[in-house]
């Protein structure tokens, strides 16, 4: 008898520590999502309306993480005011999350607040801002996806082409550049210049360091007397996107955007690999969460890009899609 009772008591305590067991891996990760520019209320839900969260989300999900299931995700956004970064990457810290997926210049605020948590971004030029000695093997707490120092010219290329009668084209982007505080904006800029050049297009920089200050950079440009228009697809840009959009429709500006939701508030054509960047990242978080460590994850570069055409946006303009682009599009909204 007190055999019996001594192997009852010996299988509840091992079940009793299965189910602690299965109930510690049962909790929840949690992950910070921290935008720069997009409104929070277009980051929330299953299905958010923003098509850079709503990549993310899906790429957690098809990896097998669902939020309020087997993550907990901590949305949070700037909405185009980058001095409340640091602020939202503090909390985040605070509440002990497990990654932080960030983008920008939020991913410079994340390594700033913590040098222990996983941070996964995108972001431009990651060695320039000195978040990792190379590319290849991360060497602090930070990997993720690099942008395309050649994206801007690849924009303006496509400008050209659909509106060959461009001659002096505005680009929108921070006001202060330059090679040690935003190297891979730096760089962009020097090598748009050169193919500006080679198009025979003179760029006219106008600058915006805040949300605040589209409206007055866009009454540069009418002042400048531009006619073609480009925006540098940082976090002041997207955030006043649709005053942006309504600008060039209103002065017939054919106009080339860094992400679609330019287009879907009626730009004329997109071109960037922003939704890609979305999906591997949450691909970089769920091995993280799998038991990945930084180091063994190496930086990497979008390889899909989409390029959308609002045929409605070019007919209002009288403009003629050439077909070479008509049949590289990957959508055209009519």
């Amino acid at each position: 008898m007190n055999r019996r009772r001594a192997w009852l008591g010996l299988a509840g305590g091992l079940g009793l520590g299965l189910a602690l067991d299965v109930q510690a891996q049962a909790k929840p990760a949690r992950v910070a999502l921290v935008f720069s520019y997009t409104p929070l209320a277009e980051m929330t839900g299953p299905e958010p309306t923003d098509s850079g969260a709503r990549a993310f989300v899906r790429g957690l999900r098809d990896r097998g993480y669902v939020d309020g299931r087997e993550v907990v995700l901590e949305r949070r956004s700037a909405e185009g005011h980058p001095d409340r970064l640091a602020a939202l990457m503090q909390e985040m810290v605070a509440l002990r999350v497990d990654v932080i997926a960030a983008t920008y210049q939020g991913v410079v605020e994340a390594a700033r607040a913590t040098n222990t948590i996983p941070i996964v971004g995108n972001i431009d030029d990651p060695v320039g801002l000195g978040l990792t000695a190379t590319l290849a093997r991360p060497s602090r707490n930070v990997t993720g996806i690099t942008g395309d120092l050649s994206m801007l010219s690849k924009r303006l290329q496509l400008l050209k082409e659909i509106a060959p009668r461009v001659r002096r084209v505005a680009l929108i982007d921070y006001k202060y550049v330059d090679s040690r505080t935003t190297p891979g904006t730096h760089a962009r800029r020097q090598e748009i210049g050169t193919t500006a050049r080679e198009l025979g297009i003179t760029l006219i920089p106008v600058g915006a360091d805040d949300v605040d200050e589209i409206d007055r950079a866009l009454a540069t440009i009418a002042a400048e007397g531009a006619d073609g228009l480009m925006e540098a697809g940082n976090l002041i840009t997207h955030a006043g996107r649709r005053a942006i959009v309504e600008f060039a429709a209103r002065n017939r500006l054919p106009a080339v955007y860094s992400d679609r939701e330019f287009v879907d508030a009626g730009g004329l054509l997109s071109y960037d690999g922003s939704l890609d960047a979305s999906r591997r990242m949450a691909e970089y978080v769920a091995k993280i969460l799998r038991g990945a460590k930084v180091i063994d994850l190496p930086f990497e570069k979008p390889t899909t890009f989409e390029l959308v055409v609002n045929m409605k946006a070019a007919n209002a303009l009288g403009i003629t899609v050439p077909q070479s682009v008509l049949l590289r599009a990957d959508e055209l909204i009519r």
